[in-house]
């Protein structure tokens, strides 16, 4: 077949191919869309705003039945709806439980702000923030102390630069620790990443790839043992059989320590930094 011919055919073909897939996309974008719009009728409809102005609705295609959901970091509860549910019984739903909203919106901790002279847990200990100001300064410097964290910047506002700061340790320290402990069951880690997560606190895919929340470089040591132990044990075994919990256990010498606090505690997490 002529080369021009080939590319014709091999071009049309893509065309054909693709069809499907973009057909897919748009499909489920117009999904979102109209899932969205629902959203926001409801809140103009019924006044959800009344039983409390936290409150935030999300109409969700997977979600069986309907549940409050904290959310620490924007100190907010999110009414999470059932797409095959009627917006009426969710509104029903929120006035019934109207009591325990208003009480947990006022027991969600205020936000940590990476300030001069502000506390937070790094790595285990508590280390205080000291903030250096000097507009003559090219850049922000910042480094880490048995008690400090010591910023030397040129900007007014430096939570942003010791924000990208500790996200650059959390992935230091947890890469060197999910490496190590990989080592010890004989499994290789094909990527690692650091994310902002709200709802898991690390995940482990199949082909090898493991992600961390951040915000684990705020959680005691055996915390943070425990967390990388549970995504390396994954390397291993997918599911959370017997024999996977066993490999936990190999893996964290801390492990029902840093699983229990974790499960008191790991909201606490969330409140440092925006």
């Amino acid at each position: 077949m002529p080369y021009s011919n080939l590319f014709s055919f091999l071009e049309g073909s893509m065309k054909k191919a693709s069809k499907p897939l973009l057909s897919s996309k748009l499909k489920a974008q117009s999904s979102k869309e109209a899932l969205i719009e629902r959203e926001e009728k409801a809140a103009s409809r019924y006044p959800f705003h009344e039983i409390s102005p936290h409150l935030d609705i999300k109409i969700s295609p997977r979600a069986k039945r309907m549940a409050l959901r904290v959310e620490t970091k924007e100190r907010s509860i999110k009414l999470v709806i059932p797409k095959r549910a009627s917006i009426n019984s969710a509104y029903e739903f929120a006035l019934k439980n109207k009591d325990w909203i208003k009480q947990t919106i006022a027991e969600i901790p205020s936000q940590i702000e990476f300030t001069h002279g502000t506390k937070i847990p790094v790595l285990g200990k508590d280390r205080t923030i000291n903030i250096n100001y000097n507009s003559t300064l090219r850049k922000t410097d910042i480094s880490l102390n048995n008690n400090e964290i010591i910023v030397f910047t040129n900007k007014e506002d430096a939570s942003s630069r010791i924000k990208r700061f500790l996200i650059n340790l959390a992935k230091t320290e947890l890469s060197a620790l999910a490496h190590e402990k990989a080592e010890m069951i004989d499994k290789n880690i094909q990527k690692i990443d650091v994310k902002d997560t709200v709802s898991r606190w690390g995940s482990c895919s199949h082909d090898g790839k493991i992600s961390f929340s951040w915000r684990l470089i705020f959680a005691p040591a055996e915390a943070m043992d425990y967390v990388v132990a549970h995504e390396v044990a994954h390397l291993s075994h997918l599911d959370h059989s017997p024999a996977f919990w066993k490999v936990c256990e190999a893996l964290s010498k801390q492990y029902g320590k840093g699983s229990g606090w974790m499960r008191k505690n790991s909201g606490e997490l969330m409140r440092y930094g925006s």
